[in-house]
């Protein structure tokens, strides 16, 4: 299926090629297939589905986090709410609890929701549990390679002390076979996303798919 997302401002991530106002990208199935102003792409597939998106359409992000927030870190159930709270617990509340390899993997694919909250596409890091692994892969998010310790405490903001540059996986400028996988945020340009944060995330998409939305 073809698919339009359109939004007030895209931006490619790329300093060769400007953002574009009232720009879009067009996927087909699981990738990009263009980039460009919206006008342009609805006349190139007249036929194509269109979702619009307030703000700014941004490269998906990655979280530099990734064995911290999901293999240091445990996320409470919902229902966990009244006795553990609803903020990931570390140190000596996470060493209190009774952990299992399946209780790992409920609080990693909690872990990931909260990652696509924040426009996060991939995750930096090395994983050894192999059920915190599944349910990243099952995701769809993508392991990179981290060399070195990130600075500051680990957060489920990648932009936090980073710039959109430093965060994201790669530039949208499609080719031949890639995935169509972005983000949305409710800012106006990547200044006011910098000040606001990733957790001013509309939609992320990844590999085609929407897995998060926030309105």
């Amino acid at each position: 299926m073809l698919t339009i997302h359109a939004a007030d401002l895209l931006v490619l991530g790329d300093p060769r090629h400007p953002s574009v106002p009232g720009g879009a990208v067009l996927v087909d199935g699981r990738e990009f297939a263009a980039a460009g102003p919206f006008e342009e792409l609805a006349a190139l597939r007249p036929a194509a589905r269109v979702r619009r998106w307030p703000g700014l359409l941004t490269p998906g992000l990655v979280n530099p986090y990734g064995p911290e927030l999901l293999e240091g870190a445990y996320h409470p159930d919902p229902r966990e709410a009244a006795e553990l709270g609803t903020e990931p617990l570390t140190g000596e509340a996470l060493a209190a609890l009774p952990m299992t390899e399946s209780r790992w993997g409920a609080s990693a694919r909690r872990g990931v929701q909260r990652m696509l909250a924040h426009g996060t596409v991939a995750v930096a890091g090395t994983l050894r549990r192999p059920a915190v692994v599944d349910a990243v892969d099952r995701a769809g998010l993508s392991l990179e390679e981290r060399f070195g310790d990130p600075a500051g405490p680990p957060t489920l903001d990648p932009l936090a002390g980073r710039t959109l540059a430093e965060a994201i996986l790669m530039p949208l400028v499609p080719e031949a076979g890639m995935p169509a996988t972005f983000a949305v945020f409710d800012a106006e340009n990547e200044a006011t996303l910098t000040a606001k944060g990733a957790s001013s995330c509309v939609a992320t998409v990844v590999g085609g798919r929407l897995l998060y939305r926030s309105r």
